[in-house]
């Protein structure tokens, strides 16, 4: 659950591009509003040509030296900028581990199931940690388990691939399943 805003005790994010009278160097490189090279002249110089026509000196290179600093309008610079994070975030996938827990001795129809919950997982491409549980003396034969393991990876090879092989941690052993790639399917000719 988020903070309330007059909890907040943090700061708020402060913008760190430098506009304008906050460029406190004596030199920039400048870049003109229809983006063509000016050259390297002083600040002053620079900020008074960025007023004439009624635009920002923004420090678009900082690291640069001397910083490359462009004329234009701040606010749709800004806007222009996240915008273009919004079209990052949006390509970005997200990818999801599900789990799903068995017992060494899970019975047919029980084992239909969690089966069913895998292939689920697995169609809406998230990643499934397959986990089973022992107890007692049922870690005497964690052979049992990995056999368990593989047959569920046989039984959903045609959607995932075993990741992680299975490995025993404790009094669990666990197997890491990821979706297969999806191959653009060939276009059927028309015969």
């Amino acid at each position: 659950m988020p903070i309330p805003r007059k909890f907040d005790r943090r700061p708020p994010e402060r913008d760190e591009t430098r506009i304008n009278e906050r460029i406190r160097v004596p030199q920039v490189r400048l870049v003109g509003a229809d983006g063509n090279q000016i050259g390297v002249v002083d600040t002053a110089q620079a900020l008074k040509y960025a007023q004439e026509r009624d635009l920002d000196l923004v420090e678009v290179a900082p690291e640069a030296r001397p910083p490359v600093c462009r004329v234009l309008d701040y606010s749709k610079y800004k806007y222009e900028q996240e915008q273009k994070a919004k079209q990052a975030r949006r390509h970005q996938k997200q990818v999801n581990v599900r789990e799903i827990k068995l017992r060494p001795k899970i019975a047919n129809n029980d084992y239909e199931t969690k089966k069913n919950h895998v292939v689920r997982f697995l169609k809406g491409d998230d990643r499934v940690k397959v986990t089973i549980m022992f107890r007692g003396r049922e870690q005497t034969h964690p052979e049992r388990g990995e056999a368990l393991l593989m047959r569920l990876a046989e039984d959903v090879a045609e959607l995932g691939t075993v990741e992680q092989s299975p490995q025993q941690d404790g009094r669990n052993m666990t197997m890491l399943l990821a979706p297969n790639k999806k191959n653009p399917e060939p276009a059927v000719a028309a015969g």
